[in-house]
């Protein structure tokens, strides 16, 4: 298992000194946080990567959208569930149970969404996101009707897609890296 100073077991360095922008962004982690996210530590070893994910994640989690921000920190703790990615099940768990104020929240969504008490658009959007991570080849046009009906858009459905494809994405890479959650995200909003 790795640790804070270790956030993944490939021996990628991050890049020494860091960028002075980068740097900028690291302290304001550290000031909001209270630490800098392994997850960026383990892609500073090329600062494009870096720029490249933060931009991605700040567009897709932080950006404007019609789903709430806790809305998609529970498509990224589904989809993490499903694939059984450490990293964002801890992670994203701890930023359910922050926004949500409800630790059993955050615990449902890690084990199953589908034990947790949902309002009808939540679960219609986390059953999209399940089918669209388990087997995205299987989506029809009932599945995007569903959603409608649940209340949403179709700019909202394409943000639902969204959020779901990065972290299937960003939880292989954790996977494949063997990347570890800091140890403040498991204590942390209970």
């Amino acid at each position: 298992m790795g640790n804070d100073d270790n956030p993944i077991a490939l021996d990628l360095k991050m890049v020494d000194p860091l960028p002075e922008e980068t740097r900028k962004y690291f302290d304001l982690c550290e000031q909001k946080l209270g630490m800098v996210p392994n997850v960026l530590k383990a892609y500073a070893f090329d600062i494009d990567k870096l720029n490249t994910f933060t931009a991605m994640y700040n567009e897709l989690m932080l950006g404007d959208s019609g789903l709430s921000k806790l809305e998609r920190e529970m498509i990224a703790v589904v989809v993490s569930s499903i694939n059984r990615c450490w990293y964002c099940q801890v992670a994203h768990g701890a930023a359910v149970r922050q926004l949500s104020g409800d630790p059993k929240l955050g615990e449902a969504m890690v084990m199953n969404y589908r034990a947790a008490e949902l309002e009808p658009r939540q679960r219609a959007m986390l059953d999209f996101t399940t089918k669209l991570t388990e087997s995205s080849d299987r989506i029809e046009e009932q599945d995007r009707e569903a959603l409608r009906k649940a209340g949403f858009s179709d700019r909202d459905i394409f943000d639902i897609a969204s959020v779901a494809a990065f972290f299937n994405m960003t939880n292989r890479v954790a996977a494949a890296t063997d990347m570890q959650p800091n140890e403040a995200y498991h204590g942390a909003y209970r």
